[in-house]
């Protein structure tokens, strides 16, 4: 009987292996090789010199402190300020639409409406590249104040859009406008990154999408604001005398009011040190990054013994090099945010559109100005309460634990499937005595919209990229997306399609971006230099084990 020893490592124990494997060398050895390593899917990587700085590894394994959910708070009010200015818009547009053009119903001209809608998200994607761009080459903290001052004067300005004639007041207004957009661009990549690269591997993605969550309170407090302010200013005197008066006090105030949240946090934005994995990555400036951490985290490290260990890829955005290893991803991460926002933008803003088609506003060409307002604004409130608040929460509970692509993927295909069931019996939907069962199935969009894609594409695109090019990425992935925000926009409000053919079109982006999803990789639970790879190098293997690198975890069997 022939002893044998089963599932030995052929490079550990090459010197026992039979004489069968012995003589199989050259070109035909390493094929077989790979065949094998093909046939039993075991993942083989040649010899790698992994080397990882101290105060970067500290970070990762760092437990959840104070200062983590400091930095949740400062990063996630300008995403408050930033959902807050941009949904606003959507329940003032009816008061302009009376105050300036004397519209019964309160609809703005074509153009008009698309303008004021448009505008700020036009500002949004130049914003996204510039200030990701400029991320990467002065730094996260540098550029952050920037970002919030844009956003604190624009605010104020939309509000103070005064004249007479109704194309100077939307002309001012569209101005503002869209610096502000310019402005809350900046703060996608910049707040994404610094949240990224602040986080402990185990729990980054919650505070990813905690972040986020900000997002579904900014729209929240838009509603309520608008709320509060219509029925504080439609019980006034001067309001039965005087109700366009009235109505453009609301609006001004609105939008003006966007500034607080983002002046509150402009100190604390001040104070925060620049992200260690910007400093000693980029700036290599190990020192810098070991002290700054410390003084604002709990961490032990020894910051002397990493002097000569930052070494990395240096390719460029536009290489090959950079096409071949992150294209894929950064195609997948901007095709996914494009078809996200066509739908999400689609569905909060004309919100009020689509509703009202099916009758659940009444006739709001008997209404005053505030009167029509106040039920716009209910209506959203309803729908974040009831819908994408529960989602945004949820993500933040369990991105960590089911992964980034499966949540992604979830979402798609429950928002298509919702889709579907408003639109294949729209007619059904119309009746009065249906409106619940519309709302409720509309809130399951977004339900499933914020428990999935919209979250999961802002976290991916600050994870699966390296440093030196981690908010550039993230800005030309946010970017496509507001840029699908703006088609969305412009096929609703020119294109005369009816809304059930708009929710069938808006189900088949929710289909593309299920099969882009697909090529995303998972970063759940790891550390960012592992997932980018950005700090290994590679090692010369021994010549006499040249022709079998590849084999190192390929088994084999002993036979003697």
């Amino acid at each position: 009987l022939l002893p044998r020893t089963m599932f030995t490592t052929w490079p550990a124990r090459r010197h026992a292996c039979s004489s069968l494997f012995c003589h199989l060398h050259g070109a035909g050895s390493a094929m077989l090789y790979r065949v094998l390593d093909a046939v039993t899917s075991v993942k083989c990587e040649t010899r790698r010199a992994h080397k990882q700085i101290e105060v970067l590894e500290a970070l990762d394994v760092a437990r959840t402190q104070l200062y983590h959910f400091t930095t949740i708070v400062i990063a996630g009010m300008g995403f408050f300020t930033d959902a807050y200015d941009l949904f606003s818009v959507s329940l003032i547009a009816d008061l302009l639409g009376h105050i300036y053009y004397q519209s019964a119903d309160g609809k703005l001209p074509g153009k008009v409406a698309g303008a004021v809608s448009g505008v700020a998200l036009c500002g949004t994607v130049l914003g996204q590249l510039f200030f990701g761009w400029l991320g990467d080459r002065m730094g996260r903290k540098r550029i952050y104040g920037v970002t919030l001052k844009l956003m604190v004067v624009c605010s104020l300005a939309s509000g103070l859009s005064f004249h007479n004639k109704p194309k100077c007041v939307v002309a001012t207004l569209c101005f503002f406008r869209f610096w502000l957009g310019f402005g809350i661009g900046g703060d996608y990549p910049l707040s994404a990154t610094i949240m990224s690269e602040y986080a402990n591997k185990r729990t980054r993605g919650a505070f990813i999408a905690a972040v986020f969550a900000m997002q579904g309170l900014g729209n929240l407090a838009a509603g309520a604001v608008v709320l509060v302010l219509s029925a504080r200013f439609k019980n006034t005197a001067a309001y039965e005398t005087d109700q366009l008066g009235q109505a453009d006090y609301v609006w001004r105030i609105v939008l003006m009011l966007g500034a607080v949240p983002a002046l509150l946090t402009y100190y604390w934005r001040m104070k925060m040190p620049e992200t260690a994995r910007y400093t000693a990555l980029i700036a290599k400036n190990l020192k810098l990054a070991a002290s700054d951490m410390a003084a604002v985290l709990d961490i032990d490290f020894v910051s002397e013994a990493d002097a000569d260990v930052v070494q990395q890829d240096e390719f460029g955005l536009f290489s090959m090099e950079f096409l071949h290893k992150h294209g894929r991803q950064l195609l997948g991460t901007t095709v996914c945010w494009f078809v996200l926002d066509v739908v999400f933008y689609s569905l909060n803003l004309f919100m009020k559109d689509i509703f009202n088609n099916i009758g659940w506003f009444g006739d709001t060409a008997m209404m005053s100005p505030l009167e029509q307002t106040y039920k716009i604004a209910r209506t959203q409130a309803i729908i974040v309460v009831c819908g994408s608040l529960p989602g945004y929460f949820l993500t933040v509970l369990f991105i960590d634990r089911i992964g980034r692509i499966k949540i992604q993927v979830m979402g798609f295909t429950m928002m298509t499937i919702f889709m579907i069931g408003l639109a294949a019996p729209y007619k059904f939907w119309s009746k009065p005595s249906m409106h619940v069962g519309f709302a409720i199935m509309y809130a399951l969009i977004l339900f499933f919209a914020n428990f999935g894609p919209n979250s999961t594409t802002f976290i991916l695109p600050t994870e699966i990229f390296p440093t030196r090019l981690r908010s550039t990425c993230n800005g030309i992935s946010a970017a496509g997306g507001k840029c699908g925000a703006i088609i969305g926009v412009l096929w609703f409000q020119y294109s005369h399609t009816s809304n059930r053919s708009s929710l069938l079109l808006l189900a088949g982006c929710n289909l593309i971006g299920v099969m882009f999803t697909l090529a995303l990789p998972e970063s759940k639970g790891m550390s960012l230099e592992d997932i980018t790879g950005e700090m290994e190098e590679e090692s010369e293997p021994p010549e006499e084990s040249a022709m079998i690198a590849e084999a190192e975890f390929i088994h084999s069997v002993e036979i003697s």
